[in-house]
């Protein structure tokens, strides 16, 4: 298949939350399936995250990337066009006559969007157009369907390099967490501490580790100022109602964990090389699947599947993490991967698989396989392809 992404590519960089590797993940495994990805020279669809709170600069933006884009396609002879034009856009990214127009063009057109629950309360109207979503949370399925939107339900794209697919591993680390500091995330990894679980900090926000980035994506285009601070109150009011609105005025005054709790088991946030061998390493890797939303009590928290539930297995870990509904369709939970509910669960969990180095090197093994083969970007375009009727695949040799 040809496969024309567009996939937050930039042409600079921007102060964002890190979007970078949704390019390298959908590269790496378009290639790996045998495909060819294409793009349009000079578009920068990153750009585009900046303007979600600015209307006049996002839709020049629109004007001007998708004018760019559908001109690039109308240039091909019909034979020449893409396949599949494949995107991971936000609503105010998306043009929709200009979709319609790529499909126009013979082109049928796909979304990927990996935070639904978290982000929506109903599927987007800006999404109608597109031939195809890519769902990854079980629990957003139910959007698509009451949209009437076609959809399928698959892992979130997840790639590694063929060189981290090893599971064999000597372990070297202890139990270890990965990943930066939230109100949520501190008070679970507390807990499991005060209950003895021997963890391991690493990531931005711990003890001396300096401030957490804000949350993605409300933090984006924010303005400041009188008028723009009841302005974002109200769109915060309109979104997670008067219960969630509640909810965020009480987390003002809900004191944060004592850092002198978390310092002990705070070590430095890992590079790129030490994120493998961490991974890789250490006697179990932790995930934590719970996501701050106005929309639940704090005490009570919604879950959904990450994608480090895929990239740990796929790396070889031993994995532990937070249960949601995708993990029960997506492993044999017990056996190839292990969950828990709550900080007593993630702490007996802990002790049981430290006594347990037989298990430990099945989990890795299984798991891995598991990942490689129903997980992988390869195995979703097969399906979206299946899905869109593309019966012959254009490889490249």
């Amino acid at each position: 298949m040809r496969i024309l992404l567009s996939c937050l590519q930039s042409t600079r960089q921007y102060r964002l939350p890190a979007y970078q590797y949704w390019e390298t993940y959908f590269r790496g495994g378009i290639a790996e399936g045998g495909h060819q990805c294409e793009t349009v020279p000079g578009v920068d669809w990153a750009e585009g995250l900046m303007y979600e709170h600015a209307p006049s600069e996002a839709a020049a933006w629109r004007g001007r990337t998708w004018q760019r884009t559908v001109d690039s396609i109308a240039a091909l002879e019909p034979a020449a066009r893409p396949d599949v034009f494949l995107s991971y856009l936000y609503p105010w990214m998306v043009d929709e006559g200009a979709i319609r127009e790529i499909r126009r063009l013979g082109v049928p057109c796909v979304n990927y969007f990996c935070d639904n629950v978290r982000a929506f309360t109903s599927a987007p109207p800006e999404y109608q157009p597109f031939d195809l979503h890519w769902v990854p949370e079980l629990a957003a399925t139910r959007l698509y369907q009451r949209a009437g939107y076609p959809f399928i339900h698959a892992a979130m794209p997840t790639w590694v390099s063929p060189a981290q697919r090893t599971w064999d591993h000597p372990e070297r680390y202890g139990v270890t967490f990965i990943g930066s500091r939230d109100p949520l995330r501190e008070v679970l990894l507390a807990d499991a501490i005060r209950l003895g679980a021997p963890i391991e900090l690493r990531g931005t926000g711990w003890p001396a580790g300096g401030k957490p980035p804000e949350p993605f994506p409300d933090a984006i285009g924010m303005r400041t100022g009188a008028l723009a601070t009841l302005r974002n109150q109200w769109n915060d009011l309109r979104r997670y109602g008067p219960i969630g609105y509640g909810r965020k005025i009480a987390g003002r005054f809900r004191r944060p964990v004592d850092d002198a709790l978390l310092a002990p088991n705070v070590r430095a946030k890992p590079d790129a090389q030490e994120y493998v061998e961490l991974t890789q390493q250490s006697i179990l890797v932790l995930g934590v699947n719970r996501y701050p939303s106005y929309r639940f009590p704090f005490e009570r928290p919604d879950t959904y599947s990450r994608g480090r539930d895929i990239e740990a297995p796929m790396m070889g870990a031993c994995y532990l993490t937070e249960w949601t509904g995708e993990l029960e369709t997506m492993y044999d939970v017990g056996k190839e991967i292990a969950t828990f509910r709550d900080a007593p669960e993630m702490v007996e969990k802990i002790r049981m698989l430290q006594s347990n180095p037989g298990l430990r090197r099945e989990m890795r093994r299984t798991a891995q396989r598991r990942a490689l083969t129903e997980h992988s970007i390869p195995r979703t375009l097969e399906r979206i392809a299946e899905r869109l009727g593309i019966a012959t695949m254009r490889t490249v040799t």
